[in-house]
């Protein structure tokens, strides 16, 4: 299995995502909810059988250019959705999810990777899967956090109640998340001590890196301290969102990013 099969298999996932959230909108029969459990975690398992073909298919893990943390991002969302909807019961935490995961695998089928079994020797390290694995998925809870704030901010201004809900379960994502993130960093650390020698030279990746990390640390520390701020505290989860996008995806771009050690697509 490689690339040319992904339409198909993205495809497959995602409706079966759209027939869950669909039959959880729609459906009135309660004894047939199950089927919006099979339909979730079908699609999840359709995809994950496609990365883990693909990452024996190419002989190394599927995780080096930014096409193939998508793939990850989109299995993780998900999942997470899937959960917090199960422990919270929130019927739109499961929609946004899917909904986003079908989004970025619609970029990646309109926006092809060039994908080969080539590793530059950087990535030759045992600290390579822990390290992206970690911080795909640190960026999932994130994502779902940042879902849970867009929720939060569109939802009436005088309901107290229903905001001190929906802020309870952005922390929950929030502290996992930021444990996964700091994680993450750490592992980052170890790798880069082993590949060039330091832990740490403020290249223009780590430097977002550490941005993203502050920021979520400024919303739990915000959170931590003025508890029934809630607006300003969704605010402030949201602008977190995008210091980690600008990380992961925004950095590619700027100028400074054709000398950082972290260009691994070339």
């Amino acid at each position: 299995m490689n690339w040319s099969d992904f339409p198909l298999m993205a495809g497959l996932s995602s409706i079966l995502w759209l027939a869950s959230v669909a039959f959880l909108y729609f459906n009135k029969n309660e004894k047939l909810n199950v089927i919006v459990d099979i339909c979730i975690i079908a699609g999840i398992f359709v995809l994950g059988y496609y990365i883990s073909n693909l990452w024996i298919a190419l002989e190394r893990p599927p995780m080096r250019t930014l096409g193939e943390t998508r793939l990850w991002y989109s299995f993780f969302l998900p999942v997470i959705g899937y959960i917090t909807f199960k422990r919270w019961k929130y019927k739109w935490i499961l929609l946004y999810s899917a909904v986003l995961a079908i989004v970025f695998l619609g970029v990646n089928i309109m926006n092809p990777d060039t994908h080969n079994k080539t590793l530059m020797p950087a990535l030759q390290s045992p600290w390579f899967v822990p390290h992206v694995i970690v911080y795909i998925f640190s960026y999932a809870m994130l994502g779902a956090s940042s879902l849970v704030a867009v929720k939060g901010l569109w939802q009436d201004k005088s309901d107290s109640l229903e905001a001190k809900t929906t802020l309870t379960v952005a922390d929950n994502l929030v502290y996992i998340g930021f444990g996964f993130l700091t994680l993450g960093l750490l592992f980052g650390a170890l790798w880069a001590k082993e590949a060039w020698g330091h832990y740490w030279t403020w290249d223009p990746k780590e430097t977002w890196a550490f941005l993203t990390w502050i920021a979520y640390l400024i919303y739990m520390h915000f959170r931590s301290h003025h508890p029934r701020k809630y607006r300003l505290a969704l605010w402030t989860l949201a602008l977190a969102f995008v210091v980690l996008l600008a990380c992961w995806f925004g950095v590619n771009y700027m100028p400074s990013a054709q000398t950082s050690v972290h260009t691994y697509t070339q």
